[in-house]
């Protein structure tokens, strides 16, 4: 998952912004399983992400997938800081 702070003024531009922006993705990424934007007005925005596998999650998001989130073109006009990315696993429920 990547959580954005956004700029004062700027949620509902960047949020549309951002939907735009990945509504394609799942026919672009294969091994994207499921996405999700989650919003928290007035400041805040998750975009989360189910890949198959690490595999397909590097081969999105690159070498630096563990730290590096993927920025996409223009996002840092929207954002008050930089974006940060987080990592879950699925826990057994056994």
């Amino acid at each position: 998952m990547s959580e954005a702070r956004v700029r004062p003024g700027r949620f509902e531009a960047f949020h549309a912004m951002l939907v735009s922006a990945v509504r394609e993705f799942p026919a672009l990424h294969p091994g994207l399983l499921d996405h999700e934007v989650l919003l928290a007005p007035p400041d805040s925005v998750l975009y989360v992400s189910r890949w198959r596998d690490e595999k397909a999650l590097a081969a999105y998001a690159g070498e630096g997938w563990r730290d590096q989130p993927v920025v996409l073109p223009g996002e840092e006009e929207y954002l008050a800081e930089p974006l940060r990315v987080r990592h879950f696993t699925r826990a057994s429920l056994d």
